[in-house]
């Protein structure tokens, strides 16, 4: 029983991960990125790449993920949702193009690692980190469990407080209510939006460094199933809000670990995403989200 929990709780703080960023570019500058997905992958096969030619040590192969992350996501805002925000003639329309753009632009960095690993699942068998395991009696637990359980609720707690109590996460949170009297305040939307992205983009670059640690592979398609949960725990948890994202993340875990462990597991997607409809049946705007909507 122990043992499952930590599972959930691991895999929970998978998601969390990679849905944290998704949802603060989302609740704050109403961009949906649906080439998260895409990043994330690419991410963590550039530091693939680079340990196949240099045996590095974990910090270095959780710094080139993070890197790559933000910088990929740097120029698909940059290149594609910039100019997509300047030319659409209103904001539901911008949100609706971004929200196809990124779908089309997932494809390419995700054909270039399809190609070059001919679909195959790619690791890090190469760095010179070694996953190691401690059997504490109740449960056994590796060394990239702690760093995911350990990042996960840390940085969560780090941007809740910045969004709340730092003067730029305040700017960021004003955006996401009324971006045209924001900026008539003073708040440099740009900046924030291209900090919001590239902090985006990093968290997803970490998740999926440590998501191929955890799992010791992972193949190019894993990004578009890490996508569709990370929506449901958005929207489960409410969209908009950090405390949600993560109460989103674990209980989808829970649920897909509970399945998992009481039946074969063939339906865990299923019984997973089905109890969230469900839920939103009752409770649209998730278990955190707010009756009045604001993207803060």
């Amino acid at each position: 029983m122990a043992q499952d929990v930590l599972n959930a709780l691991t895999l929970g703080s998978l998601y969390l991960l990679f849905a944290l960023g998704m949802s603060l570019a989302w609740g704050t500058i109403g961009i949906l990125n649906f080439a998260h997905g895409s990043i994330f992958v690419f991410a963590a096969f550039s530091a693939h790449l680079l340990v196949q030619e240099v045996s590095l040590p974990l910090p270095a192969v959780l710094a080139v993920g993070v890197l790559v992350g933000a910088v990929l996501s740097l120029l698909v805002q940059v290149l594609a949702f910039e100019p997509i925000q300047r030319r659409a003639t209103d904001h539901r329309k911008a949100e609706m193009q971004i929200l196809v753009g990124g779908i089309g632009i997932a494809i390419i960095p995700l054909a270039v690692a399809q190609y070059a690993t001919r679909s195959v699942p790619f690791g890090y068998s190469a760095s010179s980190f070694r996953v190691s395991t401690w059997d504490w009696g109740f449960a056994r637990v590796s060394n990239v469990q702690l760093v995911t359980l350990v990042a996960a609720f840390g940085l969560a707690g780090v941007i809740g407080w910045w969004l709340r109590a730092a003067r730029p996460g305040l700017a960021l949170r004003a955006i996401g209510v009324d971006a045209e009297v924001a900026s008539m305040m003073g708040v440099d939307r740009r900046r924030l939006a291209l900090l919001t992205m590239a902090v985006a983009g990093g968290l997803a670059g970490l998740a999926g460094v440590l998501l191929t640690y955890y799992l010791g592979s992972i193949a190019p398609e894993t990004g578009d199933a890490f996508l569709l949960k990370a929506f449901a725990a958005i929207i489960l948890g409410g969209v908009g809000s950090i405390a949600g994202v993560v109460l989103g993340a674990m209980v989808l875990a829970g649920i897909e670990t509970l399945v998992l462990v009481t039946t074969s597991g063939t339906w865990a997607p299923a019984i997973a995403f089905g109890v969230i409809f469900v839920m939103l049946l009752v409770r649209p705007n998730g278990l955190l989200g707010r009756q009045e909507v604001r993207r803060t």
